[in-house]
């Protein structure tokens, strides 16, 4: 596995998760990690952000970033003005990524967690967020699912539908794609691993392996743990140590640095 945040053949890895892991596990996590993920707001299911406050301290240790802002559930959008609420998440977005310290041109990715073709509401929300984050300091990215789903007589993946409607205009996209395959489960592995091969073209972080392990990850059901979690390698397992897997080109995805 690649040491110390250096690159491989394989690319750069990185992890993520809801809650911050604590400051004193973060030596062992950047033995195998060049960057972590970094919630803006609140994650999912959560009243509370431990990350906040935490980037010089990452970047101390140093990690890069993936930058990432919890977006809004279609339960939360449904009868509402949906792009007048993804305008007003992303100013907050842009608010608290100045509060943390990261430099302009920095990537955020709004967090979409609903897959498959987006719901009018949905699509209204998300681009709105999108060229309202465009038009700060900062660049758009969103993270979404790349796994390809029954759509009519097709299939669909949300990151599909999402750059039909982008068009030529650059977005960066963080993807999650934990199928096996084309995910080799919860493992560093030397072979040559790219985010393209998420399935998505063009994709700047692939996240390959969830903790929980997914019904999609069946197939390498014998890489997680016996929790079917996903943990850090070289660590004690707990509530501290499990986490998701993402490869990139890059050791700063998000240029939070």
């Amino acid at each position: 596995m690649p040491a110390l945040g250096q690159t491989s053949r394989a690319g750069y890895f990185g992890f993520d998760r809801n809650e911050y892991p604590g400051d004193n596990l973060l030596p062992a996590l950047h033995r195998s990690f060049s960057y972590t993920g970094y919630w803006l707001n609140n994650p999912p299911g959560a009243n509370s952000n431990g990350w906040v406050g935490k980037r010089a301290t990452l970047k101390a240790n140093g990690f890069g970033f993936m930058i990432l802002y919890n977006g809004r559930l279609d339960a939360q959008l449904t009868g509402k003005d949906a792009a007048a609420l993804g305008r007003s998440d992303a100013a907050a977005a842009v608010s608290a990524a100045k509060k943390e310290g990261f430099a302009p041109r920095a990537i955020l990715f709004l967090d979409q967690e609903e897959g498959g073709r987006l719901l009018p509401e949905q699509s209204a929300y998300l681009l709105a967020w999108v060229e309202a984050v465009r038009a700060s300091q900062y660049k758009p990215g969103v993270y979404c699912s790349g796994i390809p789903v029954p759509d009519g007589s097709s299939t669909i993946s949300t990151a599909r539908d999402i750059l039909s409607h982008e068009g030529n205009r650059p977005l960066a996209l963080w993807v999650w794609n934990d199928a096996c395959p084309p995910a080799p489960g919860c493992v560093i592995p030397k072979k040559p691993l790219a985010a393209a091969s998420s399935g998505v073209k063009g994709a700047l972080v692939w996240q390959y392996a969830q903790s929980p392990r997914s019904q999609f990850a069946r197939q390498c059901a014998a890489t997680y743990a016996a929790d079917n979690n996903c943990y850090a390698p070289g660590t004690l397992h707990s509530p501290q140590t499990f986490l998701d897997l993402n490869v990139s080109s890059f050791r700063d995805p998000s240029r939070g640095r």
